[in-house]
């Protein structure tokens, strides 16, 4: 027998000693992926409701929410940008005005809710998720009460603020505040 063969049969016999432990064992399952982040963290998806924070209602200007109440079959959507003359003209939309209009976030087909980018509507409670499409480090910090004000127990439940109760959503940077003096040093008593 040559010598190359000897060793080709040695190979074969140790990988066949080796595959014996695994005899008539099933292959393991593949590993299950690890489970991904969940929404509340990532992104402005719809909360689970046992996970949706509580929030205060929306400040709507007075006579004007239900939009449904003027915004009905009789008046179908006006689709065109344009400045507002007739109707709400009281609003400047100061919020990336070059490229954004009002039907962006209100939604054409039922006016009484919001609605994201994707087309899925949004209720005016939940308007958090809407303003975190584009606002995503805000939304994140605001979820964890950093940004925004959150009152609650510590472990407990939390009650939020909605971005337009500090922001008004048309205009929402703050408007400049006119600077105060500088503190007084302390005098030291003699």
């Amino acid at each position: 027998m040559p010598r190359h063969s000897t060793g080709v049969l040695v190979c074969a016999a140790v990988l066949l000693v080796a595959s014996v432990p695994f005899a008539g064992r099933r292959a393991a399952p593949p590993a299950a992926p690890a489970p991904a982040p969940s929404a509340q963290q990532t992104s402005p998806a719809a909360p689970a409701a046992d996970l949706r924070p509580e929030v205060p209602p929306p400040p709507f200007s007075e006579g004007i929410f239900p939009c449904s109440g003027c915004h009905n079959k009789d008046m179908p959507p006006n689709r065109t940008r344009r400045v507002l003359k007739d109707m709400h003209d009281d609003i400047v939309l100061k919020h990336d005005e070059e490229h954004r209009w009002c039907l962006d976030c209100h939604d054409a087909e039922n006016r009484d809710q919001l609605h994201l980018a994707s087309g899925d509507p949004v209720p005016f409670e939940e308007s958090y998720r809407l303003c975190g499409q584009c606002h995503g480090e805000k939304y994140r910090d605001w979820r964890a009460g950093v940004h925004g004000r959150r009152v609650g127990q510590w472990n407990g439940a939390k009650r939020y603020l909605l971005c337009v109760n500090c922001h008004n959503p048309h205009s929402p940077r703050f408007k400049p505040l006119p600077p105060k003096p500088a503190p007084l040093r302390p005098v030291r008593g003699r």
